[in-house]
């Protein structure tokens, strides 16, 4: 660095301009350029909405549109990497998260639920059976194909959950929430070690609850737990949601910003781009949402709204750069794969080659 002149130092005002360029020089880069999207193992993570009596079963043919895309010409190719099976409530009246019954699931429909991932030909057993099958066409995929489970979250306010050891437990107590979450991890692993599936590895557990409104900082010790298993944390905070920034100081090893730009016509093609900026500043990945409704024939389509989808994430080098989450509601890429109107083909043709691309991208 080149020797400042005397008159130069001389001046107060100049000696304040040199000292603050050193700091500035010594301390390293501005915040600004350690900003980046956030990547996983799993690069591309379908969410699964499994468990509660109104949905699907998810057999191996209902799972195959996500293991595998046919395009239009007739080849195959492996599609997601990843599995979230989640939900949020057993369609029966009891929530496993906040919002959604009034009545918190208790002991025995988390069990319920438990027992629900395992049922043979269905679920987690379906999804391995679909890979296996696939292999005989495609071959080993060259990639790790991972499942991520919802947990239910240990309620405030709930004292019917049921006892551990004997002992009545009360979600008022952040102790006993602990407890029980715990408990459901460790049955969790317990079933999925004794499964021996040859397809699937166990990436970690997911986060149903979307804030932190509720049950504030609980996740940090869940995560200890988990981590102490050599398993990983997930969460998907919705848009702007309380806590969503504070996302590694709440123990979760990945977080991915919800657009909640698709659900409706009201909200701008701006929000893609906001959504994109906030998870690149905060070093999280993305979700890319969509629904039936983007089936190009259906009533007061939002087909156009999922293309906004594809072009924000192209512009902002999301599917170069960062890990995605995909939430196609209850079932909307089975019906896609399903349809025969040529715009559906054609727009799951161009996103099915973005993620096929992708597998060999982030390594």
């Amino acid at each position: 660095m080149k020797i400042m002149s005397k008159q130069w130092l001389g001046n107060g005002s100049n000696k304040f301009l040199i000292i603050l360029y050193l700091i500035i020089l010594i301390s390293g880069r501005p915040a600004s350029v350690s900003a980046q999207y956030k990547t996983d193992d799993i690069k591309d993570l379908a969410l699964i909405y499994q468990g509660g009596v109104n949905r699907l079963d998810w057999t191996r043919d209902q799972l195959m549109p996500y293991v595998v895309h046919q395009f239009a010409d007739g080849h195959k190719d492996w599609l997601f990497d990843g599995f979230l099976f989640l939900d949020f409530s057993n369609g029966k009246g009891r929530n496993y998260a906040y919002g959604y019954n009034k009545e918190k699931a208790r002991k025995k429909e988390w069990i319920w639920l438990l027992n629900r991932l395992f049922e043979k030909g269905k679920a987690l057993s379906a999804l391995d059976d679909c890979i296996q099958e696939e292999k005989k066409e495609l071959g080993k995929p060259d990639f790790q194909h991972y499942v991520v489970i919802g947990l239910p979250i240990a309620l405030p306010k709930q004292k019917d959950w049921g006892t551990l050891s004997g002992e009545k437990l009360d979600f008022d107590n952040q102790a006993d929430q602990i407890k029980a979450m715990k408990w459901y991890v460790k049955q969790l692993l317990k079933k999925f070690n004794r499964a021996k599936y040859k397809n699937i590895k166990l990436a970690g557990f997911y986060w149903l609850d979307e804030d932190i409104a509720t049950c504030r900082d609980l996740s940090k010790y869940i995560s200890k737990y988990i981590h102490d298993k050599n398993k990983k944390l997930y969460w998907i905070p919705y848009w702007k949601a309380k806590g969503f920034e504070q996302w590694k100081e709440l123990g979760f090893d990945i977080a991915y910003q919800q657009p909640n730009h698709f659900f409706s016509a009201t909200i701008p093609d701006s929000r893609l781009d906001e959504a994109c900026q906030s998870a690149f500043s905060n070093n999280m990945g993305l979700e890319f949402e969509f629904d039936n409704r983007a089936m190009f024939e259906h009533e007061n389509s939002f087909y156009n709204r999922m293309k906004a989808y594809i072009h924000a994430f192209e512009r902002h080098d999301v599917f170069k750069k960062s890990a995605i989450a995909y939430y196609s509601g209850s079932k909307a890429i089975l019906e896609m794969y399903k349809s025969k109107n040529l715009k559906d083909v054609e727009i799951m043709d161009y996103l099915a080659r973005l993620i096929v691309e992708r597998h060999s991208q982030l390594k």
